[in-house]
């Protein structure tokens, strides 16, 4: 057997155990991320029917959350597990702390109670753990609608767990014909002076273009990375 035989036959053992080791040596993939987010908003606001299609369920039947609602949304880079804080008590028990906190909510919602220490109190449960907020909003509602949503949204970008978190902030039902663009209810919210040196994303949402939805999403896993990076500065 010539000489390039013999290298040529070593050469290819070589590639072949090299690849063979490879193979066999290969460890699992490196776990996605977790992130523990809460989504709030109005009741009504389409919370429930966006994160749904994100986990790529139907939303024939939706109704409104009760209490709370966890869901774990996949990512290529990483999951969010997304508590929803609903703004209804339907459904709730007659009694006990859940059934308070409940209705604190759906009043409060609706503009008739005002924001005590007690209210916060219950809120702290469901923000607890938080590391990102997502804020859905319906841009087709009132003026006194709006209103009660501005109010919110200042509230939870104030609120001492959730003030120092990255918001994504969705606009939702952008596809209806009376809903109100994005450059406005920005002007109209006034994020840039109350939310300066914090970290938001304001972005327009509907459930018929969920393609915009995820690259939003995706956009608030990058703040909670950079967040991670950069524990110190938000």
């Amino acid at each position: 057997m010539s000489e390039h035989i013999r290298l040529s036959i070593a050469l290819c053992r070589i590639g072949f155990y090299t690849c063979l080791r490879t193979l066999c040596c290969k460890g699992p993939p490196t776990p996605r991320p977790e992130y523990d987010v809460v989504c709030i908003g109005l009741s009504g606001a389409g919370k429930t029917a966006l994160l749904s299609r994100l986990c790529s369920e139907g939303i024939d039947g939706i109704v409104p959350t009760t209490g709370f609602s966890i869901k774990a949304v996949p990512f290529p880079n990483a999951v969010l597990n997304v508590k929803e804080l609903g703004g209804g008590c339907q459904g709730a028990s007659n009694g006990g702390d859940d059934w308070r906190l409940c209705t604190y909510l759906f009043q409060w919602s609706h503009g008739n109670v005002q924001r005590s220490d007690n209210i916060k109190k219950y809120w702290s449960r469901y923000y607890q753990g938080s590391q990102g907020v997502v804020f859905v909003l319906d841009s087709t509602v009132s003026d006194e609608e709006m209103e009660a949503c501005r109010s919110e949204l200042h509230l939870a970008l104030q609120h001492p767990q959730l003030c120092t978190l990255p918001f994504l902030i969705l606009a939702n039902h952008q596809d209806s014909p009376t809903a109100r663009a994005v450059p406005e209810i920005k002007k109209y919210f006034e994020l840039e002076p109350l939310a300066r040196g914090k970290r938001w994303i304001l972005e327009g949402s509907t459930i018929n273009n969920m393609e915009a939805v995820r690259e939003s999403f995706s956009q608030l896993i990058r703040l909670l990375e950079e967040k991670e990076l950069r524990p110190g500065r938000i």
